[in-house]
């Protein structure tokens, strides 16, 4: 079975990345993966390879909420950001996860530094 190229090339783009950023305890790295429909964005701590926060577009309170895949991951982006503020966590790393910085990548980003994160 062979992978599509696409996938592929993200996957060499995300390991490279990994190697250069981790995260902490006070630290963690903000991951973020997207799928045709939705997105996810957690907080890792890669020292003891835990997640500590989570936020995703399948959320009751956020799918609830009607408007363009942008949109909801600005809410996602937010939601996670006041999860984390709520564990005393205000700094984090930011992985793109091998996708362009740009579009929803972005709007994670935008939202959770608009919900307090200091990236």
């Amino acid at each position: 079975m062979s992978l599509d190229n696409k996938v592929v090339r993200r996957q060499k783009l995300r390991w490279r990345i990994r190697t250069k950023i981790s995260g902490t305890a006070q630290k963690p790295r903000l991951s973020v993966f997207r799928s045709n429909t939705d997105v996810y964005a957690q907080m890792i701590d890669d020292v003891t390879g835990t997640t500590l926060v989570a936020a995703n577009s399948r959320q009751k309170d956020i799918a609830a909420q009607k408007g363009t895949k942008i949109e909801q991951s600005v809410l996602v982006g937010k939601a996670l950001a006041q999860k984390a503020r709520a564990l005393g966590i205000d700094t984090c790393v930011f992985d793109r996860g091998g996708y362009l910085y740009h579009g929803r990548v972005k709007a994670i980003a935008d939202g959770a530094r608009e919900g307090g994160l200091v990236f």
